[in-house]
């Protein structure tokens, strides 16, 4: 489903937040939402690998990976298979790498930056816990919609106007 965030805005504004801007659009496609699925890691990818192996329909990954500028969350060997699970998207507070496959990918993926480097893989990280970034709390059981206008956040699922 193609969603606008700015009309999301105008029909839902009791009910939105809206994530400030530091994101950037880098999967294939530009607009995606559902319920919010959320990890909490550190430079350690192992968790955002684990969800992308399972079914992930209607839902959006949400990784808090504490705004690092230092390795990438998410590549595109995940980000294949979470398209091929039926996940909706990714919104990464972190970096992606393998930009350009990204871009070919059917996966909605926002993030702050780009970097080549991958992570280590320590299974270390938190599934399902409320994250907290640009100034919006994430949980899990609530609905994300993206697009290249911005991200919100609500308590229930919103239709398009």
């Amino acid at each position: 489903m193609q969603y606008v965030t700015p009309d999301l805005c105008d029909a839902y504004p009791e009910l939105v937040q809206v994530v400030e801007p530091m994101f950037s659009n880098f999967g294939g496609r530009d607009s995606f939402g559902g319920e919010i699925v959320t990890i909490k890691c550190h430079e350690d990818n192992s968790l955002v690998k684990s969800q992308a192996d399972l079914p992930g329909h209607g839902k959006v990954l949400v990784v808090d990976g504490g705004g690092s500028l230092r390795r990438a969350l998410l590549g595109d060997m995940i980000a294949d298979k979470a398209a091929k699970n039926g996940w909706e998207g990714m919104v990464i507070y972190g970096c992606v790498r393998d930009v350009d496959v990204l871009a070919e990918t059917h996966l909605g993926v926002q993030a702050l930056a780009s970097h080549p480097m991958k992570t280590d893989k320590r299974n270390i990280g938190d599934l399902n816990v409320a994250v907290t970034f640009g100034g919006v709390t994430f949980i899990p059981g609530q609905y994300v919609y993206a697009d290249n206008n911005g991200i919100l956040v609500s308590p229930q699922a919103l239709a398009m106007p």
